[in-house]
């Protein structure tokens, strides 16, 4: 497992790369897990108060003539501090991702257009990521999968705001902004209520 900075983009919050030399047709299962330091660095760039697990699983295989295709499952489990009473709420993630990768000197790297539009199968992964050198991180991928699928107002089940009633719309009142304007002027600022 190592940190790769290829591009001269920021390091990724989790590296687990593979080397593309050694991927066959046949799909190859990998495991990765973050430890230590890693769940440490997830947290921080998550945002996270801890991040108490992160592994996952994934089948790689070779796509068309140079590409990759990598399918797997991702699983996290995150601490953060609950939106009303701020205790610490644990979330369990559980993600599958599919990714292809494709050579940045590659054709397929190009978005094919026909007839002006641009063709997307909603039902299949995303545009291919593009890699330079001979590997790819796959580890960077699900990491961003986990990241998404962090709840954004995490919420103790028993927690509730205190002091706050809800209003009932069929009985509260609308108050006009006119309304607030007549009783204004009916105030005299000066005390004297229009009298000598």
């Amino acid at each position: 497992m190592t940190r790769t900075d290829n591009d001269g983009t920021a390091d990724p919050a989790f590296s687990f790369t593979v080397n593309v030399g050694r991927i066959a047709a046949n799909p190859v299962q990998l495991t990765f897990a973050a430890e230590g330091s890693e769940l440490r660095r997830l947290a921080t760039v998550w945002g996270v108060d801890e991040v108490e697990a992160f592994s996952g699983t994934a089948a790689v295989s070779r796509w068309k003539r140079d590409g990759v295709r990598v399918k797997g499952r991702v699983e996290a489990t995150v601490v953060q501090p609950c939106v009303v009473s701020l205790e610490p709420v644990r979330q369990d993630i559980s993600e599958a991702f599919e990714t292809l990768f494709v050579p940045e000197n590659s054709r397929l790297a190009r978005i094919e257009l026909e007839s002006g539009e641009m063709v997307i199968d909603a039902e299949g992964p995303d545009l291919p990521e593009t890699f330079g050198g001979d590997r790819i991180d796959i580890g960077a991928v699900a990491a961003e999968y986990a990241a998404l699928a962090i709840d954004p107002y995490p919420r103790r089940d028993d927690a509730a705001f205190q002091g706050h009633i809800e209003s009932d719309p069929d009985r509260d009142e609308k108050i006009s902004p006119f309304a607030v304007l007549k009783s204004a002027t009916r105030e005299d600022p000066t005390g004297e209520n229009g009298s000598d």
